[in-house]
């Protein structure tokens, strides 16, 4: 085990995995097969838009619960890319204000019915892909 500095300054203990074939991997989820499954909704082209560099994703609970528009809205201005594209500014905003850290939690307002809005805590957090590359995923708290 190796310490490190947490981006809060606390002490926390890291495990790392030997680096030989002695472990054998029961099973792996990768995230190319929950981005394949719909778990994880891959807004890549739309991040880099908004000035993203990495792959990106948005959890199927955040999409499907505030992305897309809820039924009633029709007529208040309201569309999928409207609000992934407001998601993501917030994103990007709460993103270049982190420092020494690899997640931030911002709160994104969501029109859920005339009249109605409903304030949520979202997390982006940079982790490795696949591959070990660095990639974002936006999600809610709860989908961490």
């Amino acid at each position: 085990m190796t310490g490190s500095k947490s981006c809060l300054g606390e002490s926390k203990k890291v495990l790392t995995m030997p680096k030989n074939d002695s472990w054998n991997v029961v099973y792996a989820y990768t995230r190319e097969q929950a981005i394949a499954d719909g778990v994880l909704v891959d807004v890549t082209e739309q991040a880099k838009a908004i000035g993203f560099k990495l792959h990106t994703v948005v959890t199927d609970h955040l999409f499907h619960g505030y992305v897309e528009v809820p039924a009633g809205l029709d007529g208040e201005g309201q569309s999928v890319t409207g609000r992934l594209h407001d998601l993501m500014v917030l994103a990007l905003f709460a993103a270049r204000r982190a420092v020494n850290t690899d997640r931030v939690t911002f709160k994104v307002s969501f029109l859920m019915a005339p009249g109605r809005k409903e304030t949520v805590d979202v997390v982006a957090h940079i982790g490795p892909g696949d591959h070990g590359e660095p990639v974002l995923t936006i999600m809610l708290p709860e989908d961490d």
